[in-house]
């Protein structure tokens, strides 16, 4: 059972990945280096962060570079926010009594100044800052605060966060709300992985505060399905899983210049896809799709028609093992296109159907566009 819960803090329960680039940023173009965009970044940033340093900037002292680095991200960390659901993990593990510590390079005074703000310390038994290499920390924490191994869980964002979780003898769980893209985390090899913390907060309550389970334990009215694989959790299961598959609702939106609207989400491999969702029960699938759009985009929409109904069966771009029943509109935006993206996806475009086919898209939205684009072909 656990009993003890680590949490990283940047990407898992705060967002500082804006301020975190730009102070990078500033620091390479000091030392004259060219700078990143935010996707390189995050393919090239790791932890230890003197890792990353030593590949870009080796010629500069590390003491210069942090002197950088600091300087500006102490201009620039009003940009960062507490994750959605973060707040409400930590009171769910307060009202719970679970012991809570944070384990994280942040640099004290940084973490001091972020909290005044949401105040996340209180939630915290003992902080844990300034640690450039965790894995050389994690055998102190368990020890000094009596920690006992498999009552524990370390929840981070980033490969180093599961490989410290390993190094101490510890649970998991990787959350896709931070620095490190799926791939990067699927080849860590963490015990679960979730979409955000509230997703965690699910596995744990209907799990019985424990992340393995009873070999072929099921229920099949959209319950879990949760099974061992040699006796090491495997992230698939450890997932609310029905035993039947799960229809879903999803559009290709246009506005008034005929551009489509594209969302990048991590939860799909980072790749570009559309507004959609799970159809609640007693809703029809129209009311599902303008509720989905107006929540993940805050757009409302007419002119809605069906185009075609797609299997997604054990999908490798999708974060966790699933079974979907897609059911794919087209639809028009009513008003102003002014978009206003939830937390599930990280960025949005506009482009026409040609410029949005050369993205980097998942399957299922690839066979959408080629379906509206043969279908409207079809009419001239």
């Amino acid at each position: 059972m656990i009993r003890n819960i680590i949490f990283d803090w940047s990407g898992t329960l705060v967002d500082d990945l804006p301020a975190v680039l730009k102070a990078s940023n500033y620091v390479l173009t000091q030392a004259g280096k060219p700078e990143m965009t935010l996707d390189t970044f995050r393919a090239e940033f790791q932890l230890p962060f003197t890792t990353f340093y030593d590949r870009h900037t080796p010629e500069v002292p590390m003491a210069q570079l942090e002197e950088w680095f600091h300087a500006e991200f102490r201009r620039s960390q009003t940009s960062v926010v507490e994750l959605p659901h973060a707040r409400k993990f930590l009171e769910f593990c307060r009202a719970h009594k679970l012991r809570t510590f944070l384990l994280s390079t942040v640099h004290g005074d940084h973490f001091k100044v972020q909290c005044q703000g949401n105040r996340f310390d209180l939630f915290l038994d003992r902080p844990y800052t300034d640690v450039w290499d965790k894995r050389e920390k994690i055998h102190e924490i368990l020890h000094d605060n009596k920690l006992k191994p498999e009552e524990t869980l370390f929840i981070g964002d980033m490969e180093h966060d599961i490989a410290t979780a390993k190094h101490g003898g510890i649970h998991s769980a990787a959350v896709l709300t931070g620095y490190n893209t799926l791939a990067q985390l699927r080849a860590a090899k963490p015990d679960v992985i979730v979409e955000h913390l509230s997703e965690l907060r699910t596995i744990l309550e209907r799990n019985n505060f424990h992340l393995t389970a009873p070999a072929k334990t099921r229920v099949e009215d959209g319950g879990l399905k949760m099974e061992k694989d040699g006796g090491h959790p495997q992230s698939a299961t450890l997932h609310p899983r029905s035993e039947f598959p799960i229809t879903t609702v999803g559009a290709l939106i246009f506005n008034s210049k005929n551009e489509v609207l594209m969302l990048r989400t991590h939860k799909w491999s980072n790749k570009w896809g559309i507004p959609g969702g799970k159809i609640k029960l007693g809703e029809t699938s129209e009311a599902a799709l303008r509720r989905e759009i107006k929540e993940e985009t805050n757009l409302k929409v007419n002119q809605i028609q069906f185009v075609l109904v797609q299997d997604c069966i054990h999908s490798k771009e999708f974060y966790r093992d699933a079974h979907f029943v897609l059911l794919n509109y087209t639809c028009r935006v009513t008003g102003k296109a002014d978009v206003k993206l939830n937390h599930e996806a990280q960025e949005f475009r506009w482009l026409k159907i040609a410029a949005a086919k050369k993205l980097k898209l998942n399957k299922p939205t690839k066979i959408l566009l080629e379906a509206v684009k043969t279908k409207a072909q079809a009419k001239l």
